[in-house]
């Protein structure tokens, strides 16, 4: 059973549209996931295959209610703009350090419950200490908070609250999920870069094609978790894309800073980086633009780079050429998508929707910035 049928059964559990979208949406991760979708299904007590109609219908008439409830319940939308509040800048990792940290370990415990024989690699890829670095689940809590309806304070403690809770505990399932799927890809990718079949170079060429094939394999997880995000907590479909296309933007960017950090690592000169992709056959953004610039590299791309001056030629070229620059203009154009997204956002007084907001924009400017 793949894990894309597991994490689309558990969606549905809490909503159709987003089962819909996960299953459709997400990248393919073969052997390794699908161990990962295996264990989600086991711990998360995923429903047969008959049962998923009567689930999907009364989950979503529950999210449906529930989220209807906390919409009514005061959810002011202001119409004379921004809100006048000063901007605190706060980290944003710290303003769910506490969620991080309770993920991390109901991740750690599940796996080492349900695969005692992982117990050792779950604790190396759920540490404590680690929970800063949980870059997916803490877009995707922020997220949650950035969508909320707020509760008056008159109804605290009452149903509402009750409600809210509970929308919240399912919203962090998401993320535990998502980050599940996102380990299981790093230890297929292992498995992949010792294996044979990926010394081969890549005989597609293009930037379109290869922006497709980066939004499946980076993009297309946090920007369908995002969307389901949004989903459980009812809001309308427009609302729901705007998670979807910050998320989507949001992996593009953090994927052309890392094509870019490639060859250049932690300084601006070229060849200072690890050399993995080039070295395995992958062409990324950097290499297309130059191929763009000099048609004469595709002839050194098509003999491989098995033969270390073939890397050392392709690099001169990439030096001459303006793919690193083009790259991360790249990137920044579709960082700014992301940032227009959450400014698209229905207005809200709320000072932790807005906090949440702003540690979203800090996040997606991060991307761009990091050295690492």
């Amino acid at each position: 059973m793949s894990w894309r049928w597991a994490l689309a059964r558990r969606v549905a559990a809490l909503s159709s549209d987003a089962a819909v979208e996960a299953q459709r949406c997400l990248p393919s991760y073969t052997s390794s996931v699908a161990g990962a979708g295996a264990l989600l299904w086991r711990h998360y007590h995923l429903p047969a295959a008959s049962q998923i109609r009567s689930k999907v219908v009364g989950c979503r008439r529950a999210a449906f209610v529930s989220s209807r409830c906390l919409h009514d319940a005061q959810y002011q939308v202001p119409h004379d703009g921004a809100s006048s509040r000063p901007e605190e800048r706060q980290d944003p990792f710290e303003l769910v350090a506490d969620e991080l940290s309770l993920l991390a370990n109901r991740l750690r415990s599940m796996v080492a419950a349900e695969v005692p024989k992982l117990a050792s690699a779950a604790e190396y890829f759920f540490k404590v200490g680690a929970e800063g670095k949980r870059f997916r689940p803490t877009v995707l809590l922020l997220m949650a908070s950035a969508l909320k309806f707020p509760i008056p304070e008159s109804t605290e403690g009452g149903v509402l609250s009750i409600l809210s809770n509970k929308l919240r505990t399912r919203q962090q399932n998401i993320a535990e999920i998502t980050e599940m799927i996102h380990v299981a890809s790093l230890l297929h990718d292992d498995v992949l870069d010792d294996a044979d079949t990926r010394r081969s170079v890549e005989s597609h060429y293009g930037m379109e094609y290869y922006l497709q094939k980066t939004y499946y394999k980076t993009a297309s997880l946090i920007s369908n978790s995002c969307k389901a995000v949004a989903i459980l907590a009812g809001h309308t479909a427009d609302v729901s894309v705007l998670a979807y296309e910050y998320g989507r933007n949001l992996g593009l960017a953090f994927q052309l800073i890392d094509d870019v950090l490639d060859f250049t690592g932690t300084s601006a000169s070229l060849g200072k980086g690890s050399l993995s992709d080039i070295r395995h056959g992958i062409i990324t953004a950097p290499m297309l633009y130059a191929m763009e610039e000099f048609p004469q590299l595709h002839d050194v791309v098509d003999q491989g780079f098995e033969n270390p001056a073939n890397v050392d030629l392709a690099l001169d070229y990439l030096r001459k050429s303006r793919g690193i620059e083009r790259t991360k203009e790249l990137a920044r154009e579709h960082a700014d998508r992301a940032i227009k997204a959450i400014e698209a956002l229905p207005d809200s007084d709320d000072e932790d929707v807005l906090t949440s907001r702003r540690a979203l924009i800090d996040i997606t400017e991060r991307v761009i910035t990091r050295t690492k």
